[in-house]
């Protein structure tokens, strides 16, 4: 029997309350559950969560996959990090498995290459690093050629 934590609807229309509960996957989502494990209060100001922890986390630990809502609810309470201690978020592991693979990929720089790596770092981004090249080297331009105006200016009146 595949075993879900899942939301399940309840309030007036337009006023919605939510139980989290432990209910086989092929029930409807206001039928029929296992056990009432918590509530969600989203019209609140600030939203309410009340989660009972021991049994979300023997639940957990019996293999029942929460559903995605239910799964940022128990991040929130702090329940998920104690399951899956490390395991934040979806964005926090990508961001972790991009740097693997970067680190992984890059040779071991030299002591002399870690400058030459740094300039080449911020060439290889958004191009921010040449656009403030380009600025810095345009204020320099500009003023060589103010010199040529002035000296033209000098050797007209000369």
């Amino acid at each position: 029997m595949a075993v879900k934590m899942r939301l399940r609807r309840e309030g007036k229309r337009k006023q919605p309350s939510y139980r989290v509960v432990v209910a086989d996957a092929r029930s409807p989502r206001d039928g029929r559950f296992i056990e009432d494990i918590g509530y969600y209060h989203p019209l609140r100001e600030p939203s309410e969560i009340e989660i009972k922890r021991e049994r979300a986390l023997y639940w957990l630990g019996e293999g029942v996959q929460p559903s995605d809502a239910v799964r940022q609810l128990l991040r929130v309470t702090g329940i998920w990090e104690e399951f899956r201690p490390g395991d934040v978020g979806r964005q926090r592991a990508s961001q972790q498995a991009v740097a693997a693979k970067a680190t992984a990929s890059a040779p071991a720089p030299g002591p002399d290459a870690a400058p030459a790596d740094a300039d080449a770092e911020g060439d290889a981004g958004t191009g921010k690093a040449t656009a403030a090249e380009a600025t810095s080297q345009e204020p320099a331009d500009a003023a060589a050629t103010d010199d040529d105006a002035v000296e033209d200016d000098e050797a007209a009146t000369s």
